[in-house]
């Protein structure tokens, strides 16, 4: 017997859940589902396998992160932003707050190593950000397949983040460029000043 295909409309009508929030999840890979002449058809066994998947998420971590101090405003709206997505996503699970103010280079990070602690203690079943580069600037797929093997799914809520974190790729990028030079020619040397003050004054000319 062949399998019945659903539209878009359809599947979000049986999940309980938005339209728009339906094609957030096909493009985030969470629900498959196949372009036929330029429109969505899922799988009805789509929707039984995402309802299995909400019924086992019992405690989901919500992660957010800003670079610096001044982002504090746009933290808190990350928050309260995925706050909302849970309550939609996964209206049966409690949830627990996790925020870094630290650059996403930095591997370090506090709010990160409890994240992956309480995966390890299997406390909880689901970390969700608001967009790929809150978990980390680099390197968002062995993060995943690390919390993965310890039965953890990870969720982007949202695909294109906001115009005003150009800022925030620019303060990585000097990070970037300040920490080989300081690795290549050392801190104290000429060298490193150079390369410290012409990224400066491109950052400033940039702005």
């Amino acid at each position: 017997m062949s399998e019945r295909y659903l539209t878009t409309r359809e599947f979000a009508k049986l999940l309980g859940v938005s339209r728009v929030t339906v094609i957030k999840w096909i493009k985030s890979g969470r629900v498959v589902a196949y372009s036929v002449h330029g429109r969505w058809r899922i799988p009805y066994s789509e929707v039984e396998r995402v309802l299995r998947g909400v019924q086992r998420v019992g405690r989901v971590a919500i992660y957010a992160r800003v670079s610096s101090n001044t982002q504090r405003d746009d933290l808190e709206r990350q928050v309260e932003s995925l706050k909302l997505w849970v309550s939609k996503s996964f209206p049966n699970a409690e949830y627990v707050v996790v925020t870094d103010v630290a650059s996403g280079l930095k591997e370090d990070r506090r709010g990160l190593r409890e994240l992956i602690e309480m995966a390890r203690r299997r406390e909880i079943q689901a970390v969700v950000v608001a967009y790929r580069d809150r978990l980390t600037r680099f390197g968002f797929e062995y993060l995943k397949t690390l919390f993965n093997a310890f039965g953890v799914d990870v969720y982007v809520a949202f695909q294109e983040e906001p115009k005003d974190y150009v800022q925030e790729l620019v303060e990585d990028f000097v990070e970037i460029v300040t920490s080989f030079a300081s690795r290549i020619y050392g801190k104290r040397s000429k060298k490193y000043k150079e390369v410290v003050s012409c990224i400066g004054e491109v950052v400033k000319d940039s702005n």
